[in-house]
């Protein structure tokens, strides 16, 4: 593990120095650490309320609006599970010196976008093709279901028809 790096409280990336020095990759680092310090925090404190939230409740509606609170909290809480796995690739990619480049181009990832979300992958212009990409993809399975469902549609109405 590396040795402490000293870093000012108020330091912030700045676009004048050598991208991803060691002060820029420190303060990812931090950011990245302090982030998943929090969703952990997060998570322990649902945990605990969860094992004591199980009770009785012997109103159909409040035990149905408990229930919907529950899996509302567990679906945040699996989706924070999933953040915190790219927290840990982000500071994977830092100690393996890949932080801060596009996965897809090999390209700079700006600074801005990297402050905004720290766990970004590939820069806002492969970002943005890779949406599009996947729009289209997603309209094409559209159309494509919305073919057979007529086509069940139509084969269900002449079966139904049938003398």
């Amino acid at each position: 593990m590396k040795a402490e790096f000293f870093l000012p409280d108020d330091y912030r990336p700045a676009e004048d120095e050598p991208f991803m020095n060691e002060r820029q990759l420190e303060y990812f680092r931090r950011k990245l650490m302090g982030w998943k310090g929090e969703l952990m925090g997060d998570s322990k404190s649902t945990i605990e309320g969860l094992q004591e939230g199980a009770r009785n409740i012997p109103d159909i509606a409040d035990r149905a609006s408990e229930e919907t609170d529950r899996a509302l909290e567990l679906r945040t809480r699996d989706r924070q599970r999933k953040l915190v796995a790219k927290i840990d690739s982000a500071l994977r990619r830092i100690e393996n010196g890949e932080y801060g480049y596009c996965e897809k181009t090999g390209e700079p990832i700006s600074l801005k976008r990297l402050d905004a979300r720290p766990i970004a992958t590939m820069s806002l212009e492969a970002q943005e093709r890779h949406e599009r990409r996947e729009k289209v993809h997603r309209g094409d399975l559209r159309s494509a279901r919305r073919r057979v469902g007529r086509w069940a549609n139509a084969r269900a109405w002449a079966l139904k028809t049938r003398p």
